[in-house]
């Protein structure tokens, strides 16, 4: 179905590893959406596990737009990594879009696995199966190529006392 014309139960999913950027870049993005009427899927009192759950599954499919938010230690999650899966296929199946924030990764790191982010990834692949490894290397490969912003271009203004 063309995404011009079905409804949608939320403006934006935003993905991200909560430890990284939950406290600081997420909970100003989040106040930011509220400020302007912008409706965003709340992950908050979610059970964590290795799979996603029919919840979250719902609320990407549901979510107009997604935002991924990675950040060093995105990779580092399978829970993370399934997301972006299932994020893509949305893309490809229903027209959702995608976004991208590089916040405090390289673009390239994340594109090739490499640097810290590669090195939590890889830890990460550790036993799991071969078409699991290949889905994930394959959405962060994607993602990596979607032009977004990156944290480095940001202009920080700091008053001191």
């Amino acid at each position: 179905m063309a995404s011009s014309s079905r409804s949608w139960r939320y403006n934006v999913f935003p993905s991200f590893h909560g430890p990284d950027v939950r406290v600081t870049f997420m909970s100003h993005l989040k106040k930011q959406f509220q400020h302007n009427g912008i409706i965003a899927f709340n992950d908050e009192g979610i059970e964590r596990s290795k799979l996603i759950g029919t919840e979250l599954i719902r609320a990407i499919r549901e979510s107009r737009i997604s935002i991924v938010v990675l950040s060093k230690n995105y990779g580092s999650s399978s829970w993370c990594l399934n997301e972006l899966v299932e994020i893509f296929k949305c893309q490809e199946s229903a027209g959702q879009i995608v976004m991208t924030v590089f916040y405090k990764v390289d673009p390239c790191h994340v594109r090739k696995q490499m640097g810290e982010f590669g090195k939590t990834f890889k830890e990460t692949c550790e036993g799991k199966t071969e078409t699991q490894v290949h889905k994930w290397i394959h959405a962060l490969t994607h993602v990596a190529n979607i032009a977004g912003e990156h944290s480095v271009n940001w202009f920080v203004l700091v008053f001191y006392p």
